[in-house]
């Protein structure tokens, strides 16, 4: 059965091509959003919180405040309206999940960022 469903996923879905991230770091998602006939470019800027699962499965969390709520969203890697992931910045973490990342607030909410 496992090996039926590898096949159809390398078959018929397609790889988006996105550069290397991980938790901690701040990227870019723009993605397309359909409004009836209308297709516009929206972007979702945040740290990574987690990525998540394995080969075409796999999704990656992203935080952001807007104002002085959190907002999460989780995006599949290989999401057909996704156009393009910038990393923005490489931030230096020791988790690969970095959900206390989200009972920060003020200074203490600040990555530092990694050196190249």
């Amino acid at each position: 059965m496992e090996s039926l469903i590898k096949f159809v996923q390398d078959e018929f879905v397609t790889k988006n091509e996105n550069p290397v991230f991980a938790a901690g770091d701040t990227i870019t998602v723009f993605y397309e959003i359909r409004e009836g006939d209308k297709v516009r470019t929206q972007f979702f800027r945040g740290v990574v919180i987690q990525r998540k699962g394995t080969g075409l499965s796999e999704t990656f969390t992203i935080r952001k405040m807007s104002g002085t709520v959190g907002v999460e969203r989780i995006f599949p890697v290989n999401l057909p309206s996704i156009q393009k992931i910038e990393v923005n910045k490489r931030g230096k973490v020791r988790r690969a999940r970095i959900f206390y990342f989200r009972g920060l607030t003020g200074k203490k909410a600040r990555i530092t960022e990694k050196r190249r």
